[in-house]
């Protein structure tokens, strides 16, 4: 077999080409690794994402600057969860080693890797050993070690193979959780799947040439146990808190500073000349978001009710057992199903009750991807679906999904969740998607939608002056009031809403509110609008204390 003493920019365009399709192809393997179901949770999904984005702009007229900047960049701007954030700085650091060259050599190559893992230490608040950053790092050392006297890049890379391989083994006598679920880390497995995919890119072999790198399709369930990620039986901070910032008045690492003081874990703040990247577990996202405010202009905000999410997945994992053993023969398929995108507990329960078969989690500030709403799709037995996306920012995923979904799909262009409750009444499996979609669409306009929330900053809208922290009430998504209390804001869009043919008003408290005050609010409704019906429910949503719709 010749030898590759150095690495053209072709080559090492496909180097991190098969890295990311291997990656890719096993990356529920990865996932199954995972033993605590939170949104950090799906590694897999997280990396494959990630290095997804890093390489989807690759092509073949670039030289070797230009496919590591491409690279770092992708990384960061798609990277998503711990692991795909400490990923994309692998990514970064190494690419920043190798960039100015003109080419690669086995010594550089090794160099680059071991800046990687500096690099991606530097981000994490907290470095755990036991995880992808330890597989990393004797990744990168054994690659150094056997540089200084091997020229050849592919025995220097299956030298580093097999030391990352005896890292992964050694993960869960660094880590009890691990050892006590008999798994290996799972971010650990995934560095090492996008090496061997490297490595097969360098032999010239395909992907059915992948060689299997441990025993991920034979672990336990990945609810048996606890996560390599979140190393408590309990999480202490409730909400994982992602945004990008552009034209950051601070460099990342003072940004990382000022957040190392906030309440919280899990930080990791990274970054180039151009935007921040920010991850951070806590239970107060808003005093996140509204410090980020200050340093730039904010994109890309996500923010996932961990412990919601846990519980979400351990239902659903309970449901699918009972339907395994309700019966060996499958159902037939009904003619129409539908899925909705919303969040919290409560209305999760309110959208099944009224027909959903399935509900993504999602919603402001948690906007699932197309990816996400075709493996929900995948989860319904029906022969067409209906979407209700509940969000502005939804409807574009929700719309892709219909040119590559494998059976028909309709989106009916709910803004508001209340819209998609009052759409989700008109819907009629037995009808098909195209008339189930045309029905529900023609309902929205029938309901008034409003939403109470809080000001992270000061500002003007729409003549409405508001200051930081002021109750915010948005009428059909328009801001129309800014109070000091939260009662008297509730009166007030009440107000504003209200009209003489209206007959119902109904409450859906959020995860902040208590059922005592939900009705003492109600009260306080129906006596000045004795007209109205009244009904209140628990809602459970992240962020607004209170959505309402007036019909």
């Amino acid at each position: 077999m010749s030898t590759i003493e150095t690495l053209s920019s072709a080559e090492l365009r496909d180097f991190f080409r098969m890295g990311e399709a291997v990656l890719n192809q096993n990356k529920e393997q990865v996932n199954a690794l995972n033993v605590f179901p939170v949104p950090d949770g799906d590694t897999g999904t997280n990396m494959g994402l990630t290095i997804k984005s890093a390489v989807k702009n690759l092509d073949e007229s670039m030289d070797l600057k230009e496919i590591c900047t491409a690279v770092s960049r992708g990384a960061l701007m798609g990277a998503r969860g711990n692991s795909g954030v400490i990923l994309s700085q692998i990514l970064r650091g190494f690419t920043m080693s190798i960039q100015n060259q003109k080419t690669v050599d086995a010594m550089s190559l090794a160099t680059a890797l071991q800046k990687g893992v500096e690099v991606a230490y530097k981000s994490v608040l907290k470095p755990v050993e036991g995880t992808i950053l330890t597989v990393s790092r004797h990744f990168a050392d054994a690659a150094v070690e056997c540089a200084v006297y091997e020229k050849d890049i592919v025995t220097v890379m299956r030298c580093a193979m097999e030391a990352g391989q005896k890292a992964l083994e050694n993960t869960p006598n660094q880590l009890p959780v691990l050892k006590e679920a008999g798994v290996v880390d799972s971010g650990g497995q995934g560095f090492l799947y996008i090496m061997q995919g490297c490595l097969l890119a360098l032999e010239g072999k395909g992907l059915d040439q992948l060689s299997k790198l441990s025993d991920a399709s034979e672990i336990p369930d990945k609810t048996a146990a606890f996560s390599a990620e979140i190393q408590e039986s309990e999480i202490t901070y409730r909400y994982c808190t992602e945004l990008m910032i552009h034209n950051a008045k601070k460099d990342y690492e003072s940004v990382r500073k000022d957040l190392e003081k906030r309440d919280g874990d899990s930080l990791v703040v990274v970054g180039d000349e151009d935007v921040i990247k920010v991850h951070f577990h806590t239970n107060d996202p808003g005093e996140i978001i509204s410090y980020a405010l200050t340093v730039g202009e904010l994109f890309d905000i996500k923010v996932e009710n961990m412990k919601e999410q846990m519980a979400r997945e351990a239902r659903e994992k309970k449901e699918a057992e009972a339907a395994r053993g309700a019966s060996a023969a499958m159902e037939p398929k009904k003619k129409c199903g539908v899925i909705a995108v919303a969040a919290g507990d409560g209305m999760t329960e309110i959208f099944k009750s009224l027909g959903a078969d399935e509900v993504i989690s999602g919603g402001q500030t948690m906007n699932p991807s197309a990816e996400d709403i075709m493996a929900c799709i995948d989860k319904v037995n029906a022969e067409e679906i209906v979407i209700l996306p509940n969000n502005s920012n939804i409807i574009l995923a929700a719309q892709q999904v219909v040119s590559i979904a494998d059976r028909t799909v309709s989106v009916v262009p709910s803004k508001f969740v209340t819209q998609g409750l009052s759409a989700l009444i008109q819907f009629n499996a037995a009808a098909s998607a195209e008339e189930n979609a045309e029905e529900m669409t023609a309902s929205l306009d029938a309901v008034q939608n409003g939403e109470v929330t809080y000001a992270i900053r000061d500002t003007s809208v729409n003549g409405v002056e508001i200051k930081a922290n002021d109750i915010l009430c948005l009428l059909d998504g328009e801001i129309v009031c800014a109070e000091g209390s939260l009662d008297g804001a509730v009166l007030k869009l009440v107000e504003k809403m209200y009209h003489d043919e209206a007959s119902l008003l109904t409450l859906y408290y959020g995860n902040e509110i208590t059922e005592e005050s939900a009705n003492a609010m109600a009260e306080a409704i129906e006596n000045a609008y004795s007209d109205l019906d009244i009904e209140v429910y628990q809602g459970g949503q992240p962020l607004y204390y209170y959505l309402i719709s007036l019909e």
